[in-house]
């Protein structure tokens, strides 16, 4: 009877080593199913993402520069365009100048033709000639002016000077005249138009040591 009760022991030993054995084996299996998903996973790309382009990082001017001039309205038919900046309207104002003032050498360049056929070229040259003519030549003297050498009351005397003069290179005139209930003769040189000629020749004649009057008369 013991021996009959002892039998079953070894096969309680073998059942708790299958256990044992195929606990171990279920926990490899699930490692390497592990293992498999996990690899299966980091090699599988990412939906809507391209994991072969990097992309630059965005420096802070160039995102700064690429905002501001940013509309979020741009595909919306009835957004309002944004204002201008202020150098736009100062750009523009010249802009809008030069314009008007294109349209206004249009017009002129229209009426120039009008203008050129109203015109007489002649007669403004002459006016011109005329003109210069009028600037160029000094106001006429009123005066003639004479030389005189002497007043002498006796033709003889006046003569004598006369022909010293004559020696010396001078051409002189020997003119009579009333003065003071007597009369008298002048010996002159003249007459010169114009002031300044007969200075000159009044000095010539002190530098020969003749003493000389400038005598002015009416023309």
């Amino acid at each position: 009877m013991r021996a009959a009760a002892s039998r079953p022991a070894p096969a309680a030993g073998r059942a708790r080593g299958g256990t044992l054995l195929g606990f171990f084996i279920g926990l490899l299996v699930g490692v390497g199913a592990a293992l498999a998903v996990a690899v299966y996973v980091t090699k599988v790309p990412i939906p809507l993402v391209d994991r072969g382009v990097q992309r630059k990082p965005i420096q802070p001017d160039t995102e700064a520069e690429r905002l501001k001039g940013w509309n979020p309205n741009a595909g919306l038919s009835n957004a309002k365009v944004p204002a201008p900046a202020a150098g736009t309207d100062a750009a523009a104002a010249p802009a809008a100048s030069d314009a008007a003032a294109a349209g206004g050498d249009a017009r002129t360049a229209t009426d120039q033709p009008k203008a050129e056929a109203g015109r007489d070229p002649i007669a403004e040259l002459i006016q011109q000639r005329s003109g210069a003519a009028a600037a160029d030549t000094p106001a006429a003297d009123p005066f003639v002016y004479y030389v005189q050498v002497g007043a002498f009351r006796s033709a003889e005397e006046a003569e004598a000077q006369r022909a010293r003069l004559a020696l010396q290179g001078f051409d002189a005139k020997v003119s009579e005249r009333e003065q003071g209930g007597q009369r008298i003769w002048r010996v002159r040189l003249g007459p010169f138009n114009g002031k300044v000629d007969a200075e000159l020749m009044q000095e010539r004649l002190r530098a020969r040591q003749f003493d000389t009057a400038l005598v002015r008369v009416q023309r």
